[in-house]
């Protein structure tokens, strides 16, 4: 391979959450493995394992009973620190789903303080975010569901969703923040249904608001494939509509709870197929990894961790070269998407092609009796990554 110690570089955008490597390995049936890691110490952590970047929380760098003069502290020596260790603050979100007081949701709930608490913990995050460089605001909804229906009507919740949103894209654009707002889907946990389940519910949700040109989406591979779903569809299809404006990359089996496993662990095949798709399209943006190293590890075994989701992803990004470059590959695509000439076209419409389209007679039987080759190119595609081509 052109690349073979496949070690992080800064214009690969790599950024990791302080919640991922300071993630203690607590979970439901046990209580954390790993003692507390300072933001400062996980900074320096991911400037030693080769992050290009770190993002938080507004509580994973300021406890939410801090005082001012405790949060300008803690943030003056986060942003030393990230300075000292040439880090960059791509991304900043908001914690509305730890706290007790979001037990019923946070923009969607039924209490209205609840409702006005969160968006002033919102833009709060926001300023905290802005102050430190900061240009994409990820919202995600983890507690805007329902276990019964009976507490709300969902189109209610919709309009109190769009409510929020909208508060916060004007005060955004009032106070001069440069931010674009990415929305993260989740069809389930921790509510028994969230609100807005999938990319594509973002994406329809997203054209309804004030100002649909700073809000876009933030696909999660572990979200989009708890519930089946192909992360490089939602992906394309945010592409698509000009809404991706950052992604979360891990990786996830497919019926299980969300497991925010280290990038391409699972799945690598599908790992390999958004990979490809995000470097032949030229997506720009940072590769954040939101992802957990197992609970059986100690602090080296996060610096494992973390080297390994970047190593995965540059071994897959050569691999994608590799298949795009492989001549039997690209002589099946050719085939497969030759031209045919002496059918009518059919776009643009115009009214002479259109009664062509109409009359033009297809030998439907042969159409169906070809066979496309699709077996031969994924065993191609199998054979390049297990690395025998």
């Amino acid at each position: 391979m052109a690349q073979q110690n496949f070690q992080p570089r800064p214009q690969d955008k790599f950024t990791f959450g302080l919640w991922t490597v300071a993630n203690r390995g607590r979970d439901p049936f046990g209580d954390a493995v790993r003692d507390t890691l300072a933001p400062v110490e996980a900074v320096k952590l991911l400037a030693e394992v080769g992050a290009y970047g770190v993002n938080f929380h507004d509580n994973d760098l300021v406890p939410i009973d801090a005082t001012p003069s405790e949060r300008d502290t803690i943030v003056r020596e986060f942003k030393k620190a990230c300075d000292e260790s040439g880090l960059n603050v791509p991304m900043a979100t908001v914690n509305l789903f730890y706290d007790p007081v979001f037990r019923d949701g946070a923009f969607t709930a039924n209490d209205p303080a609840v409702r006005a608490y969160a968006v002033q913990k919102t833009m709060q995050a926001m300023d905290l975010g802005a102050e430190c460089g900061a240009k994409i605001f990820v919202l995600w909804g983890g507690r805007e569901g329902v276990e019964t229906e009976a507490c709300r009507r969902p189109d209610e919740a919709i309009k109190r969703l769009r409510e929020a949103l909208n508060y916060l894209c004007e005060y955004a654009l009032d106070k001069g923040y440069d931010y674009k707002f990415a929305l993260e889907a989740k069809p389930n946990e921790p509510r028994a249904d969230i609100y807005m389940p999938t990319t594509g519910a973002y994406l329809a949700f997203i054209a309804t608001l004030d100002h649909p040109e700073i809000v876009g989406v933030n696909p999660e591979v572990a979200h989009e494939q708890m519930s089946g779903l192909n992360m490089t569809h939602a992906v394309a299809q945010a592409w698509e509509a000009g809404k991706l404006f950052h992604l979360d990359l891990n990786d996830q089996v497919p019926g299980r709870y969300d497991q925010d496993l280290r990038f391409g662990s699972a799945n690598p095949k599908a790992a390999f197929f958004l990979v490809k798709f995000l470097e032949d399209v030229g997506y720009e943006g940072a590769r954040h990894f939101d992802a957990h190293a197992y609970r059986t590890e100690d602090y080296q075994g996060v610096k494992d961790f973390a080297r390994g989701c970047m190593r995965t992803y540059l071994i897959l990004k050569e691999k994608a070269r590799q298949w795009n470059e492989d001549a039997d590959i690209q002589a099946l695509l050719a085939e497969m998407n030759e031209e045919r000439n002496e059918l009518p076209r059919f776009k643009p419409y115009a009214k002479d092609g259109a009664a062509a389209l109409r009359s033009y007679h297809f030998d439907r039987a042969a159409l169906a009796a070809k066979g496309l080759q699709y077996e031969k190119l994924d065993q191609l595609t199998i054979d390049i990554l297990l690395g025998v081509r």
